[in-house]
């Protein structure tokens, strides 16, 4: 652990997918970490009985949870356990409207989203959109340093799960064109991965070209970040966009396509699965 840096007890709730790499990572960092699933697990650090044994004593809590019932189920126990005095940081994809509810009970709360899916944590390179006090923010340098490399403080309580909102929005949309594009190119005869080589080094490149055009176009859906969840991150997205009174008629769009992939039973697919949809709208 760097000189400085202070170690800290952490709680951490929520050792799933992307829970266990990243409460291992704060462990590797040097904090104590105390941990707590549903399902044990081993992570580096203690396993508690409870929600309540997770949290009792801790200068940090942490959830990364599924969605906001999950965030709601547990919080209560936080806020009859934990410190008064401890930072509570939400790693969740949840509603901006919870996430302030949330900060209206507790006295230090970040809400702080993350993008990167399964790799991002096991690599510790998570994009992280926070937000919240200033304060607390700084506070938390430590811990967001342990689990991501692009970390930002976007503006008040519940503002980070907006910009995440906004995330999961271009990504649904680039993998439903980059689908297309794939559809399209294989249709004509045209050879699909010289095609998508060429794309992903010029201006219609992305992160999504340069990790998933072999994957999709093997047809290797194997889950990242399934159809199901962002199923639930475009319904954070389109409820988002009411609160705002703004209009978004091709996240409207790929909500559906994801929907329809989740009711053709791809939901535990990855969300680049997105190609089976599209390729069904052409046969």
């Amino acid at each position: 652990m760097d000189q400085g840096v202070r170690v800290v007890k952490i709680g951490f709730i929520g050792l799933g997918i992307m829970g266990r790499p990243m409460a291992g990572h704060l462990v590797k960092a040097g904090h104590d970490v105390t941990g707590f699933d549903l399902n044990p697990v081993e992570f580096g650090g203690a396993f508690a009985g409870s929600v309540a044994e997770a949290v009792r004593d801790a200068d940090v809590v942490i959830t990364m949870l599924p969605a906001d019932p999950q965030v709601e189920a547990v919080f209560p126990e936080i806020v009859a356990h934990a410190p008064q005095d401890a930072l509570y940081i939400d790693f969740s994809t949840i509603t901006p409207r919870t996430a302030r509810r949330l900060a209206e009970r507790w006295k230090r709360t970040l809400d702080a989203p993350v993008s990167g899916g399964e790799k991002g944590a096991a690599d510790a390179v998570l994009s992280i959109m926070v937000g919240g006090a200033p304060a607390d923010f700084e506070a938390a340098g430590p811990i967001f340093a342990a689990v991501g490399t692009t970390v930002e403080l976007v503006g008040g309580p519940g503002s980070g799960q907006y910009v995440k909102a906004a995330n999961q929005l271009v990504v649904g949309g680039t993998y439903a064109l980059v689908a297309e594009a794939i559809v399209l190119m294989e249709a004509a005869g045209v050879d699909a991965r010289a095609g998508l080589d060429v794309l992903a080094g010029g201006l219609a490149g992305s992160r999504i070209l340069e990790l998933k055009r072999a994957s999709m176009l093997a047809r290797d859906f194997r889950p990242g970040f399934r159809i199901d969840l962002h199923h639930k991150d475009m319904g954070i997205i389109l409820d988002a966009a009411r609160g705002a009174e703004v209009a978004i008629p091709m996240g409207a769009l790929t909500a559906q396509l994801i929907a329809a992939a989740r009711a053709q039973g791809h939901g535990s697919l990855d969300h680049s699965a997105l190609l089976k949809v599209v390729e069904g709208l052409s046969r």
